[in-house]
């Protein structure tokens, strides 16, 4: 038995990254090769020569960098101030609060879009990088996460460091974040891989390329009038996948460490 599921974990482990390998072997080899396996086929890198002059992904690049800098940088700031109220202060409505915040994890962001374009079109703010990431600058599931983390920490450490003259933030900041570290990474690399790969919002609320993100870009490229070249448009799919792979690859213990230390408390 044990055999057989060893087995079929493999199976379904190879059926998972066969699209993986299949770009792989396209992008690095000529396009006469995209369709037969030939074990001496050249290898060349002009697929990702061509896909860099074919569209401007240097800008697409600097968009996403920016979105998910902008959209991350808010989220911590919020999501450990809220985190750390549901942690460890008392205040009236606080369950129902908690909750709410948990009914927002049920909701898809696909449901609000209407409503979103509509705000943001009152607030005169569409086609722009700030549009995109509007929306998502509170995050339920970074408010959860970081709350089960601080409740972790032992209330000692507080009583010790109001001791020594520390105010709530100083506490929060000096106690709770340094050993939250994992929490955080995990929650990083969480909305950052969310929101370099999100696709719809973005194609909805943009039009330009000074304000498109990578997957937009890839999309428009992938149908634009050069036609389908397989070769050129895997190689686009792993320019702007790379940096997602590797940032996982680096982080991959500390990002599940951390999801395993966040117990429901």
């Amino acid at each position: 038995m044990r055999r057989l599921e060893t087995g079929a974990a493999w199976l379904l482990g190879f059926l998972w990254i066969l699209p993986l390998l299949y770009a792989f072997w396209t992008a690095f080899h000529p396009p006469e090769f995209s369709t037969r396996l030939a074990l001496f086929a050249p290898l060349t890198l002009d697929n990702f020569h061509r896909a860099w002059e074919a569209a401007p992904f240097a800008r697409y690049f600097l968009n996403s960098f920016l979105l998910v800098t902008m959209v991350l940088a808010a989220q911590l700031v919020l999501c450990t101030l809220a985190a750390y109220a549901f942690a460890r202060f008392e205040f009236p409505g606080k369950d129902i609060a908690f909750v709410l915040v948990l009914v927002q994890l049920m909701i898809m962001p696909d449901v609000l879009i209407v409503e979103n374009y509509r705000t943001l079109g009152k607030l005169g703010i569409l086609d722009s990088i700030p549009a995109i990431g509007l929306p998502y600058m509170a995050s339920a599931f970074g408010i959860f996460l970081l709350r089960q983390t601080f409740k972790t920490i032992p209330r000692e450490l507080d009583d010790a460091a109001r001791v020594e003259g520390a105010s709530s933030l100083e506490v929060l900041w000096k106690v709770y974040v340094p050993l939250a570290r994992p929490t955080y990474l995990a929650f990083g690399l969480v909305s950052v891989s969310y929101h370099w790969n999100n696709f719809l919002w973005p194609l909805i609320v943009t039009n330009s390329v000074t304000s498109r993100p990578v997957t937009v870009g890839l999309q428009v490229f992938s149908s634009g009038d050069q036609g389908i070249d397989w070769s050129v448009i895997t190689a686009a799919t792993l320019m702007t996948s790379a940096p997602l792979l590797v940032a996982f690859l680096l982080f991959q213990r500390q990002f599940v460490q951390s999801f395993m230390r966040a117990g429901i408390r």
